[in-house]
This record gives C-alpha cells, structure tokens and sequence, in this order.
C-alpha cells in the first residue's frame, strides 16, 4: 500500500522518520517543515511517521532534506512488492528494539551493583568506590549512548529536547562523581557513603553520584524500552489488518492456471478461487456460485451466497465451490487496504488536545534548563555548598524529562483505534474523539441502518379454502422469473418456506401492472389487483381488507389468481434488523436522542419508528434535503451525529459534528463519514461512541497525570528535596504509567 499521492495540485507522502526521543523532537521537525510554503505537516511521535501535504512545486525528496537538516533521518515510502521485502520492512523495528534491549540488559546488569554499593554501607568494602566507577562508566557511555547523540545532535542544530536532560543530568552525574574520586576526598580508601532514600535537603560534597549516573540511565532505557515495545502491540491492529490478504493467487493465464504472488494481480485479471482459499483480491464473480465466509472482515457469522454478477472482497474466505473471479480493484483500491488506512491515518493524526502537549513540551525543554541553572546558582550563592546544588541542579534536570506528556495521546489513540479495528469500528482521525464527547443527538437513516435494507415477504392473506402451500409454490416460481426487487422477496419467501420451486412456462412481464405465465398447468397472475381485474379476477373483500391494510402500514401488496379466481395477497416490506431496538436503547444510555430520518412516508416511517423505540421522526426527505434537516438541528442548537449506509447520506454524514457509516454501504457514505462502522448492525454506533469517549477519557488522563508530576516534582527538586536516583526512577515510572493506562484500552467490550 502506496502512501505517496498526488491531487491536482497538492500531494500528500508519510515518511517515515528516524532519531526522534521524545515529542519535542517531534514538534520540532513538524515547525521546520510547515515553515515551508505550502507545506501542512503533522509529526506522530508514537507512530515514528509525518503526514506531509505539499504543493505541487516542491518535491518530497525536499521534504526529507529539510527533516535531515534538522538533525533526523526521513524516507519516503517503499511499496514492498513480495513477502521476503515486507518481511525485510517489517524486521526494521524489530531490529531497533532489539539493540534497545541489550542496550537495556546490559546497563542494568552494571547499574544493579553499583546501586546497591551506595545504597547498603554494608556492602562498601575497601575502594568500593572505584569498582561502582569501573561499573557506572560503561553505563553511562554506552548505555546512554542513544541521549548523548540525540543531545549532540540537537545542539549543534541549537535545540533542546528530553534527551538534552537526561545527557545533561547523567554527564553532570559522572563528572562530579569523577572530581570528586581524583580530586576531592571520595577516592580515600575506606570512604564510606551513606544513601537515603527519603525526601530531604542533603549537602553532596564528599559523595559520588555514580549510582544516580548509573540508575537514571537504566530507568530511562527501560522506561524507553517498555514505550517502543508497547508502541509495537498498539500498532498490532493495522499489521493484523493487513496480514488478512491471501500471499498468492491462481491467475489464469493464456487458459493455464499460474500462481502468482497477490501484488502482482492487476485490474482485469481473472484468477481462481477453490474452496477453503482466501479471495486475492476485490472481484466480480465470472463463473461458479458459493457461500463467502466475511466475517473476518465485517464481523458476519453466516456465509453470503454469491454467483455469476456478484461482487466479492479481497482476504474473504471461500467457503463452498470453485469460483473464478475478475479483479476490478487491486493494491491500495481494496476494501482491506482502504480499511487499513482509515487505521493508520487515525493513528498518525493528533487531536488539538495534543497539539497542546507538543507545544508546552517544545518550551517545557529550555525553561527546565535555566531552572537548573538558576537552581545551581540560588544553592551556590546562597552559601547551601556545591554538593547540595549539584544535587538540586542535577535532580531538576532529570525529573523534567517530558517523555511521558510526549506518549500521552499517540499510545492512547493508537491502542483505543486498534481495539476499534479489531471491534469492527473504524476510527478515522482524532479530531473524532472530540465530537463524541459533544454529540447529543444521532440521526440514522431508516433504510440500510435500522431496516435491513431489502425486501422480505412479511405476510401471506388467503381467501377462503385456499392452501398456503399451493399458493407460495405458483406465486414464487412466477415470480423466480422476475428480476423486479419484489419479485424476487416474494420468490426467496416462497422457496424459504415452500423448498423447490417449479418451472415456469410463457412468462411475461407487464410494465407496471405484474406478471403473468403458466406453471404447473395453471395460468398464473401475480401483481396489481388491476391486472387480475383485467381478466376478470377480482378480489373478495377479505382481500381487498389486507390489501388495504397492508398499504396503510406502509408495506407492498400483491395479488395472486389463477384459473379465473383471485387467491390470494402477498405483503413484502423491508423488515427492521433484530439488533436495532436494542441499539436504540444503548443510544439513549449514552444519553443521546435518536431521530428517525427517511424519504419513506409518514405511516411507514411511524410504524418502524414504534417498533424500535424511537419517538422523533422525520419522514418524506428527498436525499438532497437529508443535509438540511442536519443542518436545522445543528441551528437548534444540538450537535448532531448520523448514521447511514447510502450515497444519498454522504453530504449528511459530511455535514454532521460525527458521521458514523455502516461498513456494508457506499463508498462514498463511508469517504464520508468520520466513523465506519465494518459491520451493518447498529449496536456497533453505540460501541464506538463508547470506545472513543473512552480513548479521549485516557489520553486526558494521561495528559493530566504527566503535566501533574512534572508540576508537582519540579519544586521539590529545585528546593534540594529530591535526590537524582528518586528523580530518575520517578520520570521513568510516569512514562510507563501513561502507557500502562493506555493499554488498558485492548480490555475495551
């Protein structure tokens, strides 16, 4: 799947970039590149990717050498073509997380000795401090390797980020400890150094700081480690999604069957489908008929039947015979593909929430430099003695790390979009969360939303001695013949309650009035009670009661005579889903107000309305006026979400605060709406109301508890309260808090 577009004038890439620490580093590539003219970027840290729209005159190599000049690696997007080369890409992170890991092991092997040699007097035998040195050394040079480029890096480019900190911090550590040891008195054979780990002023001098150089590095790494590890399995979705697709296909070539690997089908290949194998691609079926098993895909336990003429998608499961498909969308185009960038763009986008977060974090930086430095300077001039403000100095450096404001958002909106993806709700972009918490009313179209969409026989009225048998067996093979939606209810209601149905001889159809033709000897009528009339087969007034009824209720009636006799009256109608009443009432739960929007007239409208439990509707609307009557609820003062499935609904679905599309609908209703929900059935609204209220609950959580402890841990580090090893371990622990909490959205029901 392509990640590079061009639009007219405007292109959009994702590159993917390198060297970034924290979400400064991430703020900072964004600025740089929107300084470009025409150039709309958006930096995710947690996903490693930038969104970059640009005008037709700069080039998106461009693009990567202005991130590059700011001290980070960029690449454009790669369209792996086999599986050796996805799986080359995708062992790139592993990679990374790999070298992280031994980074991580090996620092804390070292780190553990030299922590409890400061941290248990027992344990300070003679020149016990040159061993915690010998140990700490390596720690810090190598284990912190990764904050000591990146600070370089920024500096040469006149930048401060997290990683300035901790370099800071930990260099700051080793040099006192290294003065300290060859020119102070701490390198004395039998120096004792006593360690409390208690909030409290204390005076450093004499001491060596090895087990706070060495410990903050080791929290750091493994709280760095646990980030990206869990960055992987909140990115777990989007891989899933796209490892659905089958690898290879049958293609036939030349009238020979050659298997081919899945990428390289093009738009008009015809390729075979036995049963048990995946469909390679988006088709129309050309030959054969099967049961489809798509419930991967959109959640739906029971096989679809389908033949000659009948769309299929690409990573279903062929459940019945052999079918030979055409490939009308390939690549990118697929359904899969389609679903599976709605995944990503939504976990590439940053709600105003974040652009906050980023901000502060940009400043937050600086500011905690000069406060460290103030820090030092207060402690000094105060006559408080160099030790106690290094400490101080050193303690406000390492607490201010904003590693956790950075994971706040992207690790809470790429697990909550991934549990969303696995539910079957699709998350377009963040800005999303935003509206659910705001909604108040929703809008769901009737038909295709609460109603099942397509016709159904629902009665069969009979006049008097006439078998119901006879008549579903005569009426559905007449109509079997017909193409006419009502006809072929009536026929699939028929041949459900009846089995086979017999062959009809001199069909005919006539335009607006039935059909007609001969079945089992009998000269059979089935439509208008006009077109009976016509032939002297008029309807008893029982019949002519249901047909009557059956109108008023907003359903379809035919009539049904043969050999000189009205027999009967079929009603079809389009039947509410089982599902929806109870999706209506986990809406009101939410506490939204549910409208009924159809073209449909007032008494069908009335009577679906009753059966589901909604009480306000809005019946008889031309699909152009169904974003007017969105729009008159806006101006009432209600934020409005909409729910549809139709072409008819996409300028709705634009135009309201939230526009959730069923899966099972249009392009074009789905392009429109700001949720998709994979699967038609209605309780699904309700659940991704729920999940992203849920995800916007964390992430202002998250958001909350990193601006809290940076708030609160600030002032005691710069009043010499706080020792390095409590700061370091304590800025560890609020990043893997806030992605611990995040993923506490994967338990999401």
């Amino acid at each position: 799947m392509s990640s590079l577009t061009h639009d007219g004038p405007q292109g959009t890439v994702e590159l993917s970039i390198g060297g970034m620490t924290c979400a400064s580093c991430a703020n900072r590539i964004e600025r740089r590149l929107n300084k470009l003219d025409g150039v709309t970027a958006t930096v995710n840290y947690a996903t490693e990717k930038a969104k970059v729209t640009f005008p037709e005159d700069v080039a998106p190599t461009d693009l990567v050498a202005e991130v590059e000049k700011a001290g980070y690696t960029a690449a454009l997007p790669a369209e792996p073509k086999d599986d050796a080369a996805r799986d080359e890409a995708a062992g790139e992170p592993d990679d990374a997380l790999g070298a992280l890991r031994r980074r991580l092991i090996t620092s804390v092997v070292l780190a553990v000795p030299v922590i409890a040699m400061a941290m248990i007097p027992a344990l300070q035998f003679t020149n016990w401090q040159w061993l915690s040195l010998t140990l700490a050394a390596p720690v810090v040079v190598y284990g912190g390797a990764p904050f000591h480029r990146a600070a370089w890096t920024n500096l040469r480019h006149g930048a401060a980020t997290m990683d300035t900190l901790v370099s800071l911090g930990t260099i700051a550590a080793l040099g006192w400890s290294l003065w300290a040891l060859f020119l102070g008195t701490a390198g004395t054979p039998g120096m004792i150094h006593p360690f409390a780990f208690t909030i409290e002023r204390s005076d450093g001098s004499g001491n060596i700081y090895l087990e706070a150089a060495a410990g903050v590095t080791a929290f750091i790494l493994a709280g760095r480690y646990f980030e990206t590890r869990s960055k992987r399995r909140a990115g777990a979705a989007l891989r899933a999604l796209m490892e659905l697709g089958a690898k290879d296909v049958a293609v036939l070539r030349d009238g020979a069957e050659i298997r081919v690997p899945s990428g390289e089908l093009t738009i008009g290949d015809r390729f075979v489908v036995r049963p048990g194998e995946k469909i390679a691609t988006d088709g129309v079926v050309e030959e054969g008929t099967s049961a489809v098993d798509a419930s991967m895909l959109t959640g739906e336990s029971v096989p679809v039947e389908v033949g000659v003429g009948d769309a299929v998608t690409g990573a279903t499961v062929n459940a019945g015979g052999r079918l030979l498909v055409r490939a009308t969308r390939v690549g990118s185009d697929t359904r899969l593909a389609r679903m599976a960038r709605l995944v990503e763009d939504a976990q590439n986008g940053k709600a105003r929430i974040q652009r906050l977060a980023d901000r502060i974090s940009g400043v937050f930086v600086p500011v905690v430099i000069a406060l460290a430095v103030g820090t030092l300077g207060y402690w000094l001039g105060t006559g408080g003695g160099a030790g106690a403000a290094f400490t101080a100095a050193v303690a406000v450096l390492i607490i201010a790390c904003p590693c956790a404001l950075g994971l706040a958002t992207p690790t809470a909106l790429m697990v909550g979009t991934g549990r969303g993806a696995q539910l079957g709700i699709l998350i377009k972009g963040p800005e999303v969360l935003e509206s659910t918490r705001r909604v108040d009313t929703v809008v769901l179209d009737k038909t295709g939303t609460v109603t099942e969409g397509a016709m159904t026989l629902v009665g069969v009225h009979l006049a008097d001695g006439e078998d119901e048998t006879e008549v579903l067996r005569l009426a559905g093979a007449l109509e079997h013949a017909s193409e006419h939606p009502i006809a072929r209810a009536v026929a699939r209601g028929a041949a459900e309650r009846v089995g086979e149905l017999p062959a009809v001889e001199d069909f005919a159809g006539l335009e607006g009035l039935g059909v007609q033709g001969v079945v089992d000897g009998h000269a059979v009528l089935v439509g208008r009670p006009a077109l009976l009339a016509e032939w002297s087969q008029h309807l008893p007034a029982d019949l002519e009661e249901a047909l009557t009824a059956a109108q008023a209720a907003g359903r379809t009636a035919v009539a049904v005579g043969w050999d000189g006799r009205a027999r009967a009256v079929l009603t079809v109608a389009d039947t509410v889903k089982p599902t929806s009443a109870e999706a209506i009432r986990r809406l009101r739960a939410l506490g939204l107000r549910p409208v009924l929007l159809t073209g449909d007239n007032e008494s069908v409208a009335r009577s679906v309305a009753a059966e589901v439990g909604i009480d306000e509707v809005i019946a008889g609307v031309l699909p152009a006026d169904k974003v007017d009557v969105v729009k008159r609820l806006q101006s009432e003062g209600r934020s409005v979400a909409m729910v549809g499935d139709g072409v008819n609904d996409a300028a709705a679905l634009a135009q309201a605060d939230l526009g959730l599309a069923m899966g099972t609908g249009t392009d074009a209703a789905i392009e429109a709406s700001d949720l998709t929900l994979v699967r038609g059935d209605l309780r699904v609204a309700a659940d991704a109301i729920r999940l992203s209220r849920r995800t916007l609950a964390t992430i202002r959580g998250n958001l909350f508890w990193a601006f809290a402890y940076n708030v609160a841990a600030l002032p005691l580090a710069a009043l010499g309260l706080l020792n390095p090893m409590i700061a370091g371990a304590a800025m560890a622990f609020s990043s893997v808090f806030v992605v611990g909490n995040s993923l506490r959205l994967r338990g999401f029901r």
